[in-house]
């Protein structure tokens, strides 16, 4: 985020804690997503341009989706691996004028951009930072497609489809869409949707929503943990089964094709939760004392505790136990996702 951009912010209500932006406390941010049009500055991702003559070959030789095959109305999930089929990255692949744009966890950027430099060689491609030219802003509730018409933005009709223009709308999922918007024309923008009624709010209920959704972000603190499918990453779109080989490919094609999967991502609730926190250790009485999953995500919830995205072994799901921290620590309530997994 430029300091430009920080600073209007500010002028907007914004406090900052380092790629954390609030605008209330986190608990009325997300009482506002569940109830309101929200609008979000989504500091918590960095972007990556890729671009050349050979970018898309680029991408789609290192990534888990089939980029070669995304058109410029589209936009898809996407993941860097490990060569032990690990998430390094999780993130959202679009075009942008002369190539792509690759949407990421901040706290990621830098050490993912560096680590893709590494591939480039003699390629025909140049990779930067571009989140210094283009602001990402989230904008989510039911009043999201008027918002988005009185600012003069099209409204992608299905997930995952992209408006063209000079700020791009995607459309992520049910009523959430991110625009990407040059930042010279972030702030004429930002004045749009709030004057057609989108309330200020911060990270927190950006990524709320992301756990009412069921979509992961992999961040430094669950980087390197888990196979996609772990992350039901698959189930959106996010691995191509046909494309080549990229780096971890055997291994989530064997995941995919001949193991029986034992772990998979799912949501719930926890009443009281002061020493959760992303990566935090679960139990469930079949396991013992060993771990029998992790915390992916959480927020607090609208009325009280928190809501969460955690990785769990499928049988601790089913058998309803589920206890953070300890064996004998606060007890999860499970819920369903908005998918179906089976």
């Amino acid at each position: 985020m430029t300091s430009d951009l920080q600073a209007f912010l500010q002028t907007q209500g914004a406090t900052f804690d380092a790629a954390y932006v609030s605008f209330l406390p986190a608990r009325d941010e997300t009482a506002l997503a569940a109830n309101d049009t929200v609008l979000t500055p989504l500091s918590h991702l960095g972007l990556i341009s890729a671009t050349g003559e050979e970018a898309a070959s680029f991408l789609h030789n290192l990534g888990s989706n089939d980029v070669k095959k995304l058109p410029p109305g589209r936009a898809q999930h996407n993941s860097l691996n490990s060569p032990k089929g690990r998430m390094l990255a999780s993130f959202i692949a679009w075009h942008s004028t002369d190539g792509y744009l690759l949407a990421l966890s901040a706290d990621l950027h830098a050490s993912i951009l560096k680590k893709l430099s590494m591939y480039v060689l003699r390629t025909k491609v140049k990779l930067a930072d571009a989140s210094s030219e283009r602001v990402l802003l989230g904008l989510a509730g039911t009043g999201a497609g008027a918002a988005l018409a009185a600012a003069g933005l099209a409204e992608p009709s299905n997930a995952l489809d992209v408006s063209q223009g000079e700020a791009r709308v995607i459309h992520l999922d049910g009523s959430r869409y991110i625009i990407d918007c040059p930042a010279q024309n972030v702030e004429k923008l930002w004045q749009a949707l709030t004057g057609a009624g989108a309330k200020p709010a911060g990270t927190a209920a950006w990524r709320w929503l992301d756990i009412q959704a069921g979509l992961p972000l992999i961040t430094s603190k669950t980087q390197d943990e888990f196979v996609a499918q772990m992350l039901n990453f698959e189930l959106l779109g996010g691995v191509n089964f046909q494309k080549g080989c990229y780096p971890g490919q055997e291994i989530v094609a064997r995941t995919q094709y001949l193991g029986k999967l034992k772990k998979r991502m799912y949501r719930a609730h926890l009443a009281a939760a002061d020493d959760a926190d992303i990566g935090s250790d679960l139990y469930a009485p079949e396991f013992g004392a060993q771990s029998c999953g992790k915390l992916v995500a959480l927020e607090p919830s609208p009325v009280a505790g928190v809501d969460l995205l955690a990785v769990m072994q499928i049988s601790a799901f089913e058998a309803g136990e589920v206890h953070l921290g300890a064996p004998d620590g606060p007890l999860l309530s499970l819920a369903p996702l908005p998918y179906s997994i089976d």
